[in-house]
């Protein structure tokens, strides 16, 4: 079977490397419709950082934090985002807050949830072209797939192992859906545990599946925060996902329901 065509864009927005990767035939992936849509998309990030950046002196967040302006002279989207953080608040139990330091800041959630609302908006809608056989975008690791009806293409997304830097733990198969990761091995113990304040720590890696790239960013940042304890997954809108703690070991999901992991080792040993 010949292998589809395949063009690569990549951009630096919101701080991290964005790419789009695009499958099919010549014509498709290197026409006039493919390099349109993908410019719509990068714009559609520019401005989304334009609005919610905390770094920005002049973003939407830094004037609401200032008090510069409210919730309700703010862009439109801000109201968006405010109320699905609060939704996320609330079904993650807590493990999730965009508001606990005192204002709001949806970090952990805007850049999964701009980088889907980009995709289904521009990328995805080309998936209907002639030639198109898939496209998706990766937002620093995090990212939203699609795939032509009718085509056997899979993406297979390799999972990082977080204790050997370069090693792959885990594939995961998509067809079409978001896949997300956060942890400590990239960036240390940068995500704080809203209900203490304090870094979470137990968890090296969560990746998690889901039909939605906010719905998969949040709940990865969930699985940071809840550490050994898995209760969430029940709440979540994920198809599946693992953890990896700080010991190395490792547990997975596949919709609400634990499944067990036997290792080379563990079986060497029986």
């Amino acid at each position: 079977m010949t292998r589809p065509a395949r063009r690569v864009w990549v951009e630096t927005i919101m701080g991290t490397a964005v790419s789009v990767h695009a499958h099919g035939t010549p014509a498709f992936v290197e026409g006039p419709d493919a390099a349109a849509s993908v410019s719509r998309a990068f714009a559609e990030l520019r401005e989304a950082d334009r609005i919610f950046s905390t770094y920005r002196e002049h973003s939407e967040i830094s004037r609401l934090r200032r008090g510069e302006i409210t919730l309700d002279d703010a862009h439109p989207l801000v109201a968006e985002v405010a109320a699905a953080c609060r939704d996320a608040e609330q079904r993650s139990g807590g493990r999730f807050s965009a508001s606990w330091r005192g204002w709001f800041d949806p970090t952990g959630y805007v850049k999964g949830w701009a980088v889907e609302r980009a995709a289904r908006m521009h990328l995805l809608p080309l998936l209907a072209a002639t030639g198109a056989t898939a496209i998706g975008i990766n937002a620093g690791g995090d990212m939203q797939l699609g795939t032509a009806a009718g085509s056997d293409w899979v993406w297979r997304i390799g999972i990082a192992d977080p204790h050997r830097a370069g090693e792959v733990l885990a594939i995961m198969d998509v067809v079409d859906g978001a896949v997300a990761t956060s942890g400590t091995a990239e960036r240390g113990a940068h995500i704080l545990d809203p209900r203490s304040g304090e870094p979470a720590t137990g968890v090296r890696s969560a990746t998690v599946v889901a039909d939605s790239l906010a719905e998969a960013d949040l709940w990865a940042t969930v699985a940071v925060v809840a550490g050994d304890d898995l209760s969430w997954v029940a709440a979540a809108d994920s198809r599946s996902g693992m953890t990896v703690t700080e010991d190395g070991s490792v547990r997975r999901w596949v919709g609400a329901t634990e499944v067990s992991v036997v290792t080379y080792a563990d079986s060497a040993a029986r």
